[in-house]
């Protein structure tokens, strides 16, 4: 059953991921917002399985994490790289 939850929720990431990159909340290209919301779902499944810390369902958990990934950490490097590319 965990197996099916850790795959369920790296599935639920992908998906929130790309919704990011259509709806352009997000402006990073679709693989690196995939890869960057995987990497919040896997350290929010490995705290709710190490710890028992969670925000709710898996499903949730992805959700909020991937979320919340998406939004905080690559915004100033997008930015950036959007500036260099005005500049040239």
């Amino acid at each position: 059953m965990v197996l099916f939850s850790f795959f369920g929720s790296l599935m639920i990431a992908g998906i929130v991921a790309v919704l990011f990159e259509k709806w352009g909340w997000t402006h990073n290209g679709i693989l690196p917002s995939v890869l960057i919301a995987f990497g919040a779902v896997l350290a929010l499944f490995f705290i709710r399985a190490l710890f028992g810390l969670s925000l709710g369902s898996p499903g949730i958990d992805a959700i909020i994490g991937s979320a919340a990934a998406l939004i905080l950490i690559p915004t100033e490097y997008a930015n950036r790289r959007r500036q260099k590319n005005r500049r040239r």
